[in-house]
């Protein structure tokens, strides 16, 4: 079981390593161009030249996607404890959230530029946007998911309304609502990177549309480096939480593997 587990801890980086590994074997094999897809070398030497500019602005992204995610647990655990409320507002409003989160946010930045200004506030709010929507759906699925027989059972023994949300209603959401964290975290990545390539002068987004306008194929590559590098930490914070918060609701198997 200790070697399993071992092997298990171990594997991320095993299977990093070798990705790395055949992508470059890859690039030296067949000849690839630099500027077409630069080998893992060239995309870490490019990371060592430009570290301060990729330090500065994976910084700024960094906060920028933290600041967006805040925001969106707040309003999002606020909007999915009133639609999780009761199964009429959850079937009134649920039409609409799917409505607006079709709408691609690349194409909400301009009205955010024409309303805010170029710069920091619409990354915030793109990011915000774009990763509120999966908090709201988990945290009203699993207050509106409640079993009706365990309500009018609840009911029965004299509970209100509130008393079920409070006692069932949310500590059965939480599960829901930590797992979510771990999909909205990355989705703000996502938003902060597209308004800073649309609508702001700084951040890994504006970098890698100044690296893309020189042809600096490496540096491209590295500024997705250094995004990844930031939502695996940001995922792996996301996934501590909901160990801690909500390990009771997991598998034991599960758990232990």
């Amino acid at each position: 079981m200790k070697n399993a587990q071992v092997f298990i801890r171990l594997a991320p980086w095993i299977c990093t390593v070798a990705l790395f590994l055949i992508w470059e074997l890859i690039c030296r094999v067949f000849q690839i161009p630099e500027f077409f897809l630069p080998p893992p070398t060239a995309v870490f030497k490019a990371s060592i030249d430009y570290w301060p500019a990729l330090l500065r602005n994976s910084w700024i992204t960094l906060e920028t996607t933290m600041l967006g995610f805040l925001l969106a647990v707040g309003f999002g655990l606020a909007l999915g404890l009133v639609v999780g409320w009761s199964r009429t507002i959850y079937a009134g409003l649920y039409p609409l959230m799917i409505g607006f989160n079709a709408i691609p946010k690349v194409a909400v930045v301009p009205i955010l530029v024409l309303w805010f200004g170029i710069g920091f506030i619409p990354a915030v709010l793109t990011a915000f946007l774009i990763s509120f929507f999966p908090i709201v759906v988990n945290v009203a699925t699993g207050l509106a998911t409640i079993e009706p027989e365990l309500e009018d059972v609840l009911k029965a023994l004299g509970a209100s309304k509130l008393d079920i949300m409070r006692k069932v209603g949310i500590p059965r959401s939480l599960p829901y609502f930590f797992g979510s964290l771990k999909v909205a975290i990355t989705l703000a990545f996502v938003g902060s990177v597209v308004s800073e390539s649309v609508a702001s002068n700084n951040g890994i987004g504006n970098l890698m549309l100044q690296a893309q306008a020189q042809f600096n194929v490496p540096l491209i590559f590295a500024g997705l480096l250094a995004l990844a590098i930031e939502g695996i930490a940001m995922y792996w914070v996301m996934a501590v939480l909901e160990q801690r918060m909500t390990g009771w609701a997991q598998r034991s198997g599960f758990a232990q593997n």
